[in-house]
């Protein structure tokens, strides 16, 4: 390695990008662009970061498997900055794999980190526990103690393990203050302010009350029957009927658990369910015939009783019931909730990590920039969303797979 690699290296190390480009900004050797692109993405200029790791990654080729892997870790790190999910994971695998067989952990365990923020974006929450199973922070020098600590403690939140996030944010905040990065020291506060803002709203009885995170994790180990609006599923103890698919269902249920103990009006079951305000008979049978479906699917956990007015929910065993609401009203809640990071997101990581089309993500970005929720940069291809920050409460419960569903 010359002087000037070394220098520039150096100049990285200590947070110095200006300097690093003034001694590679001319060269075009692998190395060099390797360092440039590490000091663009310092700057901020992610994706000139990412085609000059690129080309290093390429520059180094199969002859310097080592150098090559490295640069793959740095770009993927870049990539997750930029919420740019479309390339297949594999590369970043057999680049982890090659660093851990040439004896290299420290960029080994900064690739498995780097793909398991990437999952926990994603939702995927079994994949990201598999790559951070093993990995303990005590015994890691600060600064990955610190990454590693918080990716942990964004997935015991996500999964209502409140223990183990508080466990987590302790050690991470302790990392960053070691590491003496501010941006550590940032995220580890704002993860920590989570814990004390509203995650959701429990309604029922004419009366909406907040709830914190730990409120949430307690009502739904409570064994009531609970309604949940954040996920849209039906929650009685242990089991888990999602309703996600079943829009209309999902909405009389709701109805009928926001009237609980008393009984809900056909009219009004009509209006939400149906979105009509001027009911007839055959929309009333239309009524009985989605109230019998939803009396089959919730067979054992409750009843749908018939009254002179409506329908009464009865929950098996003398459950209570709640309703769980999500902190934000709209039916765009877990779209708002991942561009509130934020990051700039393209439409197709969204909907990647929605699980829906991108035509449907499309739509739905359309009316939030027309509400002003959201808007857009670039053009085309290179177009990004943006949210302002929602202050006040948290949207975690918002987020792909943020509940624990067994």
């Amino acid at each position: 390695m010359d002087s000037l690699i070394s220098a520039a290296a150096r100049a990285l190390a200590a947070g110095d990008a200006l300097q690093a480009l003034k001694r590679v900004a001319l060269r075009d050797d692998p190395p060099a662009l390797a360092l440039r692109g590490i000091a663009m993405a310092q700057l901020g200029e992610l994706a000139r970061a990412r085609e000059l790791l690129k080309q290093a990654a390429r520059g180094f080729g199969t002859q310097e498997a080592t150098a090559q892997a490295r640069c793959v870790v740095a770009e993927a790190e870049v990539a997750l900055a930029l919420r740019d999910f479309g390339d297949p994971p594999r590369a970043l695998d057999a680049a982890r794999a090659t660093l851990e067989a040439r004896g290299d952990r420290a960029n080994a365990l900064q690739a498995r980190l780097i793909a398991a923020r990437r999952w926990l974006l994603l939702g995927r929450l079994d994949e990201a526990t598999a790559l951070l199973a093993g990995i303990d922070p005590q015994n890691l020098p600060p600064l990955p103690a610190a990454v590693a600590a918080l990716a942990q403690a964004e997935l015991a939140l996500r999964s209502l393990r409140m223990s183990d996030a508080r466990a987590a944010l302790d050690t991470a905040e302790a990392a960053a203050v070691a590491a003496r990065v501010p941006a550590l020291q940032t995220e580890a506060a704002q993860a920590r302010a989570l814990l004390e803002q509203p995650a959701a709203r429990r309604v029922g009885g004419g009366e909406t009350r907040p709830l914190r995170l730990h409120e949430v994790a307690e009502l739904l180990d409570s064994g009531a029957l609970v309604v949940d609006a954040c996920r849209r599923g039906l929650r009685a103890g242990a089991a888990w009927l999602p309703l996600a698919s079943r829009p209309i269902l999902f909405t009389l249920l709701r109805t009928l658990a926001e009237t609980w103990p008393g009984d809900a009006g056909r009219d009004a079951l009509i209006e939400r369910a149906f979105r009509l305000r001027a009911p007839d008979e055959t929309h009333r049978a239309r009524l009985r015939v989605e109230i019998g479906r939803l009396r089959a699917l919730v067979s054992g956990h409750a009843d749908i009783d018939a009254t002179p007015r409506g329908f009464a929910l009865r929950p098996a065993g003398g459950r209570a019931v709640a309703v769980l609401a999500p902190p934000v009203d709209g039916d765009q809640g877990e779209l708002i909730a991942l561009l509130a990071d934020g990051a700039a997101w393209s439409t197709s990581a969204l909907a990647l990590a929605l699980g829906a089309s991108q035509r449907t993500v499309q739509r739905a970005l359309a009316e939030l920039e027309a509400a002003g929720r959201v808007r857009a940069i670039g053009q085309a291809r290179s177009r990004r969303w943006l949210a302002p920050p929602l202050i006040g409460f948290t949207t975690i419960l918002l987020l792909p797979a943020a509940l624990p569903l067994a």
